[in-house]
């Protein structure tokens, strides 16, 4: 690839910061007391997951929780965040603290697309990493960023260093969705989980932090049910565009409209389709979790479980979409096709 080409990164939402550049944290003020006060008795755990919704901070918390357990400089005030201009801040930016290790999908230059899973050889990077000591007085952190991406062998090497935990080594998973990680993993890490503020806090965060028009912050904050990063990703996106396209396809079911249908499928065809592809596939997964609670409302149970399944095979083709290298427009019309033959099948047609 060119180096004038900026390779894709697993753990980067868009065109935003990476995580590690960002130092501010908004919301989440209680879970960083409590762990900074860990820090300061002596009683931080060796391995931490930390989990929450898409776009709601865990990588964001979890750089501030990094900079901190390598001797970065904190800021008055008890909490973790640490001065920009740190060397150890300047050294993780660079992505060169040689006491610090990130496990992400790589990037596969064959293909020219990031992997869809964190493999075993990714995971074995770990207990190496682990048998060296600190360069200094402070810690060894290893992140892996999503722990959900790793696939069946990897969970398992990582599971090695878990069970044999390193004198000051400290492994942080970020974890959206803690049922897919192994229930070994999870017995053996502390949990933190971060909840979104509300919609109406993200909007006025929105507003007033990047100074975004109140109605496009109030949608981006409604759409991301009111997770900061993912509402800002949203914004980016266009995702309310996005949305009101999948809704006009989605609104005459099980008929829906070819030709938003068709603007889908060209929207995640052009530049920056990866991003779109992901924000289409969790609307179209929402809308069917959605049917799912209105039929079961209406005692309609069997049509309930026909809508949660349509969820569940949506989720799992945005998967697959990643592993398999699927083309993107097919990928939208497949999700599109599920929807159509649940309401045909809820239709009784």
């Amino acid at each position: 690839m060119s180096r004038d080409v900026e390779i894709p990164q697993a753990d980067r939402e868009g065109e935003l910061a990476h995580p590690r550049a960002v130092y501010d944290l908004f919301g989440h003020a209680a879970a960083e007391t409590s762990v900074a006060e860990a820090f300061k008795h002596g009683r931080l755990h060796h391995a931490w997951m930390i989990t929450g919704p898409k776009g709601v901070g865990k990588a964001t918390f979890a750089y501030r929780l990094v900079r901190r357990a390598l001797g970065a400089k904190t800021k008055p005030g008890g909490g973790l965040q640490a001065e920009a201009d740190d060397p150890v801040c300047r050294l993780l930016e660079a992505q060169s603290h040689p006491d610090f290790l990130l496990l992400r999908r790589a990037y596969d230059e064959k293909r020219g697309k990031l992997r869809g899973e964190i493999t075993v050889d990714d995971a074995r990077r770990a207990p190496g990493f682990f048998s060296k000591r600190a360069s200094g007085d402070h810690w060894r952190v290893a992140l892996v960023d999503a722990a959900d991406d790793m696939n069946v062998n990897a969970a398992n090497a990582l599971l090695k260093t878990l069970e044999e935990p390193p004198e000051k080594g400290l492994l942080i998973l970020i974890v959206h969705a803690p049922g897919r990680l192994p229930a070994t993993i999870r017995s053996r890490c502390r949990k933190l989980v971060l909840r979104a503020p509300s919609v109406e806090d993200c909007a006025a965060w929105l507003k007033e932090r990047w100074a975004m028009p109140g109605d496009t912050a109030e949608r981006a904050a409604a759409l991301a049910a009111g997770a900061p990063g993912r509402a800002l990703a949203l914004a980016e996106t266009g995702a309310a565009d996005l949305y009101d396209e999948m809704n006009a396809a989605l609104g005459d079911l099980p008929r829906f409209d070819r030709k938003a249908a068709t603007r889908l499928g060209d929207l995640v065809g052009a530049k920056g389709g990866d991003s779109r592809l992901e924000i289409i596939l969790q609307f179209l997964a929402g809308f069917a979790q959605r049917q799912a609670i209105e039929t079961a409302n209406a005692a309609s149970l069997e049509a309930a479980g026909s809508w949660a399944a349509a969820a569940e095979q949506i989720e799992q083709l945005g998967g697959e979409a990643q592993g398999l290298y699927l083309d993107p427009r097919q990928t939208v019309r497949e999700g599109l096709a599920v929807l159509r033959r649940t309401a045909a099948q809820a239709a009784g047609r």
